[in-house]
């Protein structure tokens, strides 16, 4: 397989609804700051692939209106939508376009119009199983939630910790000129907001946005022709659990994310995850998850990662930054979300992030899940060629 970097990335501002906008138009603003960061024009690229999760939309296939917002007319054209892992299985499969030969350049895209389909909660709830889960509502945050509680019994997490993490997001967002939901609060604040449930309150749970986002992928001898300064992918990883939540082991453990992880680290030739990367960007649209996905990416042990979130140990500043783009807590355009993930953690490595830059990151890391918790994919960038 050849070397693979990216060159250009970009995102639109995302909101509660973008009423200014259509569905083409949205993809046409995001490839259109992705080829305006990488310098280049619509033709050269060589293909593309497109990522939206549908129902969110309430129409059926949207990326059939956005052929022409994306420029793709005449071009290998590959729709992908795994819930919501969506986006960054959209840049994995970009990148093994390129890494093949089959491509030069390959081109991620993904957009989502949350805002204008129906309550994404009722949508979610469709994702389990219908006989034995849906009539409990076990969508999204009813198994954010009940991770939240198997950890708090299992290792004594508190509700207290995951304000921390919710406050840490929202400042960091703060930062973000993109990030949809932009507000200062404390502790105080996440712990009096409205309980949404058990043990999620209202500001530990993620919004639903609209907005798209683009990743340009290109081969090692394009990337020297084309930018002095790319993000260089040093490995990636999808997994797929079972389909029945109800089925996992332990829901305070997210054994098959720890077993994507290993095969990932073992492909960068990393063995010590907090001491070698730089800056985490987790796909977390509830405060729980942080703490599973530290465990089960090994940052740190089972049952450690409240602590050392008390200590800072994952703020900005901290020895490694967490989500420094205020992450999914404060912007969720579901079907881009994982490529967002992707696009913040190459601002990081190539020095772009702007405000919420983080000194020196020379290695990030991209993360999402989906689908009733059984779909994981990541994905490794770094400033210099492994």
């Amino acid at each position: 397989m050849r070397r693979v970097a990216i060159i250009g990335v970009g995102q639109t501002k995302f909101r509660t609804r973008r009423d200014d906008a259509t569905h083409e138009e949205l993809t046409f603003e995001g490839v259109s700051r992705t080829l305006e960061d990488a310098g280049l024009s619509i033709s050269q690229i060589d293909s593309f692939i497109y990522g939206t999760m549908d129902p969110f939309d309430g129409v059926n296939s949207p990326d059939k209106w956005c052929v022409g917002g994306a420029g793709a007319v005449g071009k290998p054209f590959i729709k992908i939508s795994t819930g919501g892992t969506t986006g960054l299985t959209a840049g994995i499969a970009a990148y093994h376009q390129v890494a093949s030969g089959a491509f030069d350049i390959s081109m991620a895209v993904c957009t989502q119009r949350v805002g204008v389909g129906d309550d994404a909660q009722s949508i979610l709830n469709t994702c389990v199983c219908p006989i034995y889960e849906r009539d409990a509502g076990a969508g999204a945050i009813s198994i954010g939630a009940h991770q939240a509680s198997r950890h708090m019994f299992k290792y004594g997490s508190t509700d207290y910790q995951r304000a921390l993490i919710s406050v840490d997001a929202h400042k960091n967002a703060l930062n973000n000129p993109n990030a949809h939901i932009q507000v200062d609060v404390n502790p105080e604040d996440v712990l009096n907001s409205r309980m949404i449930e058990w043990p999620l309150r209202l500001l530990e749970c993620c919004p639903r946005s609209d907005g798209a986002c683009a990743v340009i992928f290109a081969s090692e001898e394009a990337a020297k022709k084309l930018c002095p300064h790319p993000a260089w992918v040093w490995g990636e990883a999808s997994i797929l659990d079972s389909y029945w939540w109800g089925e996992r082991p332990d829901l305070a453990d997210w054994d098959v994310l720890s077993l994507a992880g290993r095969r990932l680290f073992k492909m960068a030739g990393i063995s010590n995850p907090l001491k070698e990367i730089d800056v985490a960007e987790l796909y977390a649209p509830f405060t729980s998850q942080i703490l599973l996905e530290l465990e089960a990416l090994g940052f740190c042990g089972h049952g450690e990662a409240g602590p050392l979130i008390e200590k800072g140990v994952f703020k900005m500043d901290g020895e490694m930054a967490v989500t420094p783009s205020g992450g999914v807590l404060c912007t969720n355009p579901i079907g881009a979300t994982g490529l967002v993930r992707l696009t913040e953690a190459v601002l990081q490595v190539t020095g772009k992030a702007g405000q919420h830059q983080v000194p020196g990151a020379e290695v990030a890391l991209a993360h999402a899940w989906g689908g009733t918790m059984q779909l994981h994919a990541l994905m490794i960038v770094g400033k210099h060629k492994r």
